[in-house]
């Protein structure tokens, strides 16, 4: 594909899908990736200066990575063929590298290779460009909506730079909308579309950062809109629906439906109720909510509602929330879904949170006592001097690891503050903790300290 039919792909025709007539031409008008290709950041410049060496471009579907490598083959002085490794074969590719290199011994000029979703190549297939991009025969641009650094051979990577894409958020979805609506030459701007407010919500929210699926969903609504009196086409809730084939979500992410469906989502969580809180959690999903703020309310779930007596459920809710940034959604669904299960399942107690308070309750209202002498740090010259842990006791030295020992500074403490449910593990803690006070209410005098013991 030579340079000049590289751009006709930008040509508007009539019969070309809403999202292809309407794919940024320039980077002043594409969206989103400002990271990337903002004002004056690097990539930019090396974009427009025509300097981009071997790329691979990571991201979710729709986010601008095919875009934007079409704008690259706009502004670049090399040779540019596209490829898809969907529909095209390791053959194919053969074939144009041993163009570009005639191009190159012939003419001097170099070939940028563009392969969309790379990572459908196996790994003896990307070998095949290894040497090529080696020795500058072409210049190597990939996208790929998986990590590279799983999908992409580690030698071809490093020769290469990752640049990561992020999904568009419904700022970006917005300013891309709007321009159809308007756009007379390639957009729907000829048609008097007319999207009322509630309608841009709910297409923003079901595109789930995805360009593409916008543009399409409203050029098939579009189409199911006849013109009023005054010749405009107005879309409706309705018509969404149909063409999504998905009811609207009654869901304002900024609104009282999210937070009375977080709400419920985590008091359902808390009483015990996975099949509740599997619902509120499809609710949310299904409406678009961010995947990242559900985890990270289950992460403060599992301290605050389960805490010690289930210790693993922290686990679980910490590894969900990396897992839902690292994969994203759909799939990520999954993930949340197993967390909230396990943490509705798990046994309860807020004890700890409930400990926290108490303490910083007496902090409020009680005078605060320096700390005790012996706890102090001794690790700095003069510390001792100062009486800086003198009379410490070392715990590991005794029997239990435990020997009785003041911590607390002086002062009223309402005390206990951590009392142990008996729920899950919190029971043998309790028990724990039982028998620990009671060894205090009668102390026997510990042993006399070995003189090599640390004194941390």
């Amino acid at each position: 594909m030579s340079l000049f039919e590289q751009k006709n792909l930008y040509e508007t025709e009539a019969e070309a899908p809403l999202a292809a007539r309407m794919r940024p031409r320039t980077l002043e008008e594409f969206v989103g990736q400002e990271h990337l290709v903002g004002e004056g950041t690097a990539i930019r410049k090396a974009i427009e200066n025509d300097q981009l060496g071997s790329v691979i471009f990571w991201g979710p579907p729709g986010c601008g990575k095919s875009t934007l490598a079409r704008i690259i083959a706009a502004h670049t002085r090399c040779h540019f063929v596209e490829y898809s490794a969907v529909t095209s074969g390791v053959a194919e590719v053969r074939r144009a590298i041993e163009e570009a290199r005639s191009r190159r011994q012939l003419h001097g000029q170099r070939t940028i290779l563009f392969v969309d979703e790379i990572h459908r190549f196996n790994r003896a297939q990307q070998d095949a460009f290894l040497p090529h991009v080696e020795n500058g025969t072409i210049i190597l641009m990939g996208a790929t909506t998986e990590n590279p650094y799983f999908a992409i051979n580690a030698p071809l990577l490093s020769r290469s730079r990752v640049l990561r894409f992020e999904p568009l958020n419904e700022e970006h979805l917005r300013l891309i909308v709007e321009r159809a609506l308007v756009d007379e030459e390639r957009g729907l701007g000829k048609l008097h579309v007319h999207l009322p407010p509630e309608c841009m919500d709910y297409l923003l929210r079901i595109a789930n950062g995805d360009a593409r699926v916008a543009l399409n969903v409203l050029e098939a609504a579009t189409a199911l809109a006849e013109p009023d009196t005054q010749g405009r086409r107005i879309v409706t809730l309705e018509m969404l629906e149909q063409v999504v084939q998905q009811r609207a979500a009654r869901y304002d992410r900024e609104g009282d439906e999210h937070y009375d469906t977080i709400s419920a989502f985590i008091k359902s969580v808390r009483g015990s109720d996975p099949d509740a809180a599997l619902h509120y959690l499809a609710r949310m999903i299904r409406a678009g909510e961010d995947p990242r703020f559900i985890a990270r309310r289950l992460v403060i779930l599992a301290s605050e509602d389960i805490g010690n007596a289930d210790p693993h459920a922290l686990l679980v809710a910490v590894a969900a929330m990396e897992a839902v940034q690292f994969i994203g959604l759909p799939e990520a669904q999954i993930t949340l879904a197993q967390a909230t299960t396990y943490l509705a399942c798990a046994p309860k107690s807020n004890a700890s949170y409930m400990a926290l308070n108490k303490a910083m309750h007496d902090l409020e209202t009680q005078p605060l006592a320096p700390v005790p002498l012996h706890l102090r740090d001794a690790s700095y010259p003069g510390a001792q001097q100062l009486g800086h842990g003198k009379e410490y006791i070392y715990p590991h030295h005794y029997p239990g690891h435990w020997v009785p020992q003041r911590y607390l500074p002086e002062g009223n403490w309402n005390l206990p503050y951590y009392e142990p449910s008996d729920s899950g593990l919190e029971r043998k803690i309790a028990e724990r903790l039982r028998q620990l006070r009671e060894r205090l209410e009668r102390p026997s005098a510990p042993r006399e300290e070995d003189e090599t013991a640390p004194n941390p």
